[in-house]
């Protein structure tokens, strides 16, 4: 099982570059972990892209059911970020250095994958990679 971030997990659905390796390591895992509240950013995604054009509103509807079949058939492991969770990313916050750009839903995916056990966080966003060592991580990128 490895843990992967919103990011990845989009592409997974819809046509990104990158999307062919994302799919790849994906599609030989049986069970993807993620940070629960990614089901909502992954919402919030394919509503841009409907917004921006990117998506008709019946791709829109397909994928939207995809997502939901994948969660309904255990795909994706959801990890709750109880209140433990969002705590250690307060402490983890504390001990970085002021050169780290790190978003919250960031740390929350950083914290949540450590405190789960994860050595590697799959990831292309370079924010997120680059602070993976920070929390004890390896950040992984398949995208070329």
């Amino acid at each position: 099982m490895i843990y992967c971030d919103t990011a990845y997990l989009l592409k997974w659905y819809l046509d990104e570059e990158g999307s062919p390796a994302v799919r790849e390591l994906i599609g030989n895992q049986r069970v993807v972990s993620s940070l629960a509240l990614a089901r909502l950013e992954l919402s919030a995604a394919f509503h841009r892209k409907l917004r921006e054009g990117h998506l008709s509103v019946a791709a829109h509807r397909a994928v939207i059911r995809q997502f939901r079949s994948d969660c309904s058939a255990g795909i994706w492991a959801w990890i709750d970020p109880d209140t433990q969770i969002i705590e250690s990313a307060c402490q983890r916050y504390e001990k970085l250095p002021s050169t780290v750009f790190l978003r919250a839903v960031d740390a929350l995916h950083l914290t949540c994958a450590k405190e789960n056990g994860f050595r590697e966080i799959y990831s292309n966003d370079r924010h997120m990679l680059s602070a993976a060592k920070h929390f004890g991580l390896k950040g992984r990128n398949v995208i070329p």
